[in-house]
């Protein structure tokens, strides 16, 4: 079983930054095949950001572009969401997911962090 877990979550004041960060344990599967999503308040769980087939660069959803950073340490199983000149429409909470492949559907998921921008 694959444990994710975020950290790094907060209330920042619009145009401001936050970076977070998931750590994977257990059974764990290359970073590469890791990714965020995010869910806000009464609305459905949205894909953010995920590592693509090597050596293609990651995608990212529109509204992000630009201003969210996707990176990993593979040393440290982990994977970190660098966000900047956040937005209040980017008020959710925040998952790191993963799957078994880069093909595949992300099966395993974190328990979430708050992420509340302020206008």
């Amino acid at each position: 079983q694959v444990q994710l877990a975020e950290s790094g979550g907060g209330l920042v004041q619009a145009g401001g930054s936050l970076r977070l960060s998931c750590a994977a344990s257990g059974r764990t599967f290359s970073t590469t095949n890791m990714g965020w999503f995010r869910q806000a308040p009464g609305k459905e769980r949205d894909f953010v950001a995920a590592f693509n087939w090597p050596p293609k660069p990651p995608y990212y959803a529109d509204s992000v572009k630009g201003r969210f950073t996707i990176s990993r340490d593979n040393a440290k199983n982990t994977v970190y969401l660098q966000m900047n000149s956040l937005k209040p429409e980017d008020t959710a909470v925040y998952y790191c997911a993963a799957r078994r492949t880069i093909a595949g559907t992300f099966d395993y998921w974190g328990q979430g962090t708050q992420v509340t921008v302020s206008s």
